[in-house]
């Protein structure tokens, strides 16, 4: 697992893929930033936080699309599949590599936050609650992309399908809004923006953390049957 996972996360930073997102996702919140300093939001780290958590929708699936739609492109997925090695622990080694760069690129805005300590008084603890549930989140969004990466061999398309799988996962505060009474509740019970906001306002609540990883090691599951598939097609 360890090995893939050294393997995947070095591949990132040997091609332009991590330099690409890592960059542009600090060159908005760097614009986003400036820009709420000037209009002196009452909520701004709330406002930060969330536009973090926004961009990820558009730049996990590019960072997770090649995750095993390379391998299949370059023929090297029967080598993976018919090593030694357990289906589930590829699957962890690969989410491990991608979640370890989000965790980079994460530590990189960090600097924003450091800059607000470094000149005013804002809430401590609310930023590093904003955080943990951040964390979460690109945890669940990072096992979404690498399951929608297990689909295809086509990047572009994992990358798509990975966009249109979490802005559904994204959507459900939404849907839920058409619905009353048991159905209203039950999208809501499902909805991860929901627990995820719960962190926003500085709540830390232990079944959020649960419901978060739970999703996470869902998907990861789903990407291990698809695997185990096509390893029993290989014979």
């Amino acid at each position: 697992m360890f090995a893939i996972m050294k393997r995947d996360f070095r591949s990132y930073f040997n091609s332009p893929i991590a330099y690409v997102v890592i960059g542009l996702f600090m060159f908005i919140l760097a614009l986003f930033f400036n820009d709420g300093l000037a209009t002196g939001s009452s909520d701004f780290i709330g406002d930060f936080v969330g536009t973090m958590s926004f961009l990820l929708m558009f730049f996990v699936p590019i960072l997770t699309m090649k995750s095993v739609a390379e391998e299949k492109k370059n023929g090297t997925e029967v080598l993976l599949l018919t090593s030694p090695a357990r289906i589930t622990e590829i699957v962890a080694g690969k989410f491990l590599a991608a979640f370890c760069v989000f965790l980079v690129m994460t530590a990189f805005s960090l600097i924003f936050p450091i800059i607000l300590i470094i000149t005013g008084k804002p809430d401590v603890p609310l930023i590093l609650c904003s955080y943990l549930g951040f964390i979460l989140y690109g945890a669940v969004f990072v096992s979404v992309g690498v399951f929608a990466s297990s689909l295809t061999e086509n990047q572009i398309v994992a990358a798509v399908i990975g966009f249109v799988s979490l802005f559904g996962l994204t959507a459900i505060n939404f849907v839920a809004s058409f619905f009353s009474g048991f159905l209203n509740k039950a999208f809501l019970w499902l909805s991860i923006n929901d627990r995820y906001s719960d962190f926003g306002a500085g709540i830390i609540d232990i079944t959020s953390i649960i419901f978060m990883l739970s999703f996470t090691v869902l998907f990861n599951f789903f990407t291990v049957r698809v695997l185990e598939r096509k390893r029993w097609s290989q014979g």
